[in-house]
């Protein structure tokens, strides 16, 4: 059995305790998939991120639900490297990330601020009815109806994809009630990892929109701040002009209705691109049985 230095750290706030909690292992290197996936199963975050060497890039990471390995993750991304950058493991300046989309650039600023470059971003409108989506998030059918003649529901992707939906009214939005179950299958219709709502109606007059993100399906009924889903959405708002000058850069808010508020910032004028700070609130060790051993882990 061996020890491995695990942390929390929660990204898209400077605030402990709120933001998006993100499992962080700084050396996830010999751990096998299945030693991954105990780890992230035991800190219980969203997910979590396995830094490991590269020979392609300055670092490999995977990111582990507490259900399902993912194939790209925002706040971990943003939550390791942040980590990384305050012990000095890195300098500020670009880093290349091998991921399993792919390998991508991750600017970190001398402040301690991360920002992450998306995949190239894939969209396409979805042929569901704003009846059925209503439903499967527990709000009224007005709520959505009332903006679909600007913006339609959508599947859109940076690296993972979501669907997409926009809503009326900040109140629509923070009195919704999602069916897990209903969730779950529409996600499954439209290949979906989550769904993404948002209303242009916000709390903090300078953001941009406010959204809750649902994921049952990887095991996060609900997820505070997104950051790859922040991706997917800022290349939506591009794609269907939803401003009539896209603004340079945008605050996405979000977690509020779980007790965890925090903020994405995303540019979306040329590259996609998502930052945001990040705080670690947690910093410990896990004992990890060996490989072959089906023992659980200890805290």
């Amino acid at each position: 059995m061996e020890t491995r230095r695990t942390l929390l750290v929660d990204a898209f706030t400077e605030e402990p305790l709120s933001g998006n909690a993100a499992g962080v292992v700084p050396d996830g290197g010999g751990l096998t998939a299945d030693q991954m996936q105990a780890v992230a199963r035991e800190l219980h975050a969203s997910e979590t991120a396995f830094f490991t060497e590269s020979e392609e890039a300055d670092r490999r990471v995977r990111y582990f639900t507490p259900e399902t390995e993912v194939d790209l993750c925002g706040h971990a991304t943003v939550a390791g490297h942040a980590l990384l950058h305050e012990e000095g493991a890195i300098d500020a300046g670009t880093h290349a990330l091998a991921t399993n989309v792919g390998v991508l650039e991750i600017d970190v600023e001398a402040d301690g601020a991360v920002w992450m470059t998306q995949g190239p971003p894939e969209l396409r409108e979805v042929d569901v009815r704003h009846a059925e989506v209503a439903d499967a998030l527990g709000v009224e059918e007005r709520a959505l109806e009332e903006v679909a003649d600007d913006l339609p529901l959508a599947w859109s992707s940076t690296g993972l994809a979501f669907l997409v939906v926009p809503v009326a009214r900040l109140d629509d939005l923070g009195n919704a009630e999602p069916d897990v179950a209903a969730v779950e299958a529409l996600c499954e219709a439209v290949d979906a990892t989550g769904v993404y709502a948002f209303t242009f109606e916000t709390l903090d007059p300078d953001a941009a929109l406010h959204g809750r993100m649902f994921a049952p399906l990887a095991g996060v009924p609900e997820d505070p701040v997104t950051g790859t889903a922040s991706g997917a959405v800022g290349a939506y708002l591009r794609e269907y002009d939803a401003f009539d000058d896209l603004p340079a850069e945008m605050a996405f808010e979000q977690g509020h209705f779980v007790k965890r508020p925090g903020r994405a910032l995303v540019r979306a004028r040329d590259e996609i691109r998502v930052g945001g700070r990040a705080v670690t609130v947690f910093d410990g060790t896990l004992s990890i049985p060996d490989a072959e051993e089906d023992d659980v882990i200890e805290a």
